[in-house]
């Protein structure tokens, strides 16, 4: 029997679950949302349906009050798996819900976030994002409690190489880690972006989506993919929606005081599992890269329930990440501590004057120090997170 590894939502899903009549939890395939799910349903009368059986899919489609004396009726809680799937989603939902049913429903895509859905449900559902596993999850399943430098640099090589998906990291084989990586991969763009998005191209939909793998971090050029993939401006903004939309990759829009401007300007994309973006790029090297752990960060970042920007200004200078939260923070990313502090960190500080900034790196030593009147925190990716909920 697989061993449960509590999960970080916990706290946000416990201070929720008796205020809305629907939860909704959302993220990528395979992230642990079904188990999660079913851990907290343990000791109360519940009952569970996957979307994926026809009988019950058609039941929920066709006839409402049939589906709710089937599954719903008499339990303290009904868990409906892939409800996406479902016609008529967010009228039946309201139905079930306005007749004082209690549903914890899943997606792996964010189609069940649209307003065809989500507009019957207002003031009915409470959303939470679900990720994989995050590096402090992810040493709860390695059970490693006690460590030193070494063994925490060890884990998050690992963890940065083949990403946070729960059957990923519960197999130490490193070739089955990498099959079960293929299948995910296989699985979710052909069956959560290809069908739910009616992509039929799917040649051009791996090829797209193998070279954003490629520029992970960099300025993307719609003219340029174009150029070199021979695809649509319509077609690639249609898989960027689809893919976004079902938990592959993450848009980082640029940071503007003018919020216009950040909406016109050029993204950056990152994959939200760092493991499937090696996959897609066919590269899973012995050493991190800083386009590996800078889509590493992003992934830990997301996992606290970030939505982080960067900023460019206009002579080039950049800084990886900016999070808007109470204050504005700052976020370089680098493989070890640097020497210097790079001129787009200063810039940013002497123009935006925040209190505190980060350059969080895999190997090096913490430290503090001040400049601008900011201070400059040099920390691990292991204790940003920590870090930053004190900020």
């Amino acid at each position: 029997m697989i061993e449960y590894i509590e999960r970080e939502i916990r706290e946000r899903f416990d201070k929720i679950k008796d205020i809305y009549p629907i939860i909704a939890l959302v993220g990528p395939r395979q992230a642990g949302k079904t188990t999660f799910l079913k851990e907290q349903a343990k000791n109360i009368k519940s009952s569970y349906v996957l979307f994926d059986d026809p009988d019950a899919k058609n039941l929920f489609e066709e006839d409402i009050k049939k589906f709710e004396k089937q599954y719903v009726e008499g339990n303290d809680i009904t868990i409906l798996d892939e409800v996406h799937y479902c016609k008529e989603a967010g009228k039946n939902l309201k139905y079930l819900a306005d007749s004082g049913h209690k549903l914890w429903i899943t997606s792996s895509s964010e189609i069940i976030l649209g307003k065809q859905v989500l507009s019957y449900l207002v003031g009915r559902v409470s959303v939470l994002k679900m990720y994989p596993f995050s590096l402090k999850e992810f040493f709860k399943a390695k059970h490693q409690i006690e460590f030193n430098k070494q063994i925490a640099e060890r884990l998050i090589w690992e963890h940065s190489v083949y990403g946070g998906y729960p059957k990923v990291i519960l197999n130490s084989e490193v070739e089955i880690k990498k099959t079960i990586l293929k299948d995910l991969y296989e699985i979710m763009l052909l069956k959560d972006v290809a069908q739910n998005f009616l992509i039929e191209n799917i040649k051009s939909l791996e090829e797209f989506t193998r070279y954003l793998s490629l520029s992970v971090g960099g300025l993307i050029s719609y003219k340029e993919i174009s150029k070199n993939i021979n695809l649509s401006f319509q077609s690639i903004k249609k898989y960027q929606d689809a893919l976004e939309k079902s938990s592959l990759i993450f848009v980082v829009i640029p940071y503007f005081k003018n919020k216009l401007k950040e909406i016109t300007k050029q993204p950056k994309i990152y994959f939200i599992d760092s493991g499937i973006r090696n996959y897609t790029s066919k590269k899973f090297d012995s050493e991190i890269d800083g386009t590996l752990f800078e889509n590493y960060v992003l992934n830990e970042l997301i996992k606290i329930n970030l939505l982080p920007k960067y900023w460019r200004s206009k002579s080039g200078l950049e800084v990886d990440f900016i999070i808007e939260d109470k204050d504005i923070i700052p976020i370089e990313v680098k493989l070890t501590n640097p020497e210097k502090i790079g001129k787009g960190l200063i810039s940013f500080i002497k123009e935006h004057k925040p209190k505190k900034a980060f350059i969080v790196f895999y190997k090096g030593e913490e430290k503090k120090i001040i400049k601008e009147n900011c201070e400059i925190i040099f920390t691990s990716i292991l204790n940003l997170p920590e870090h930053l909920a004190g900020s």
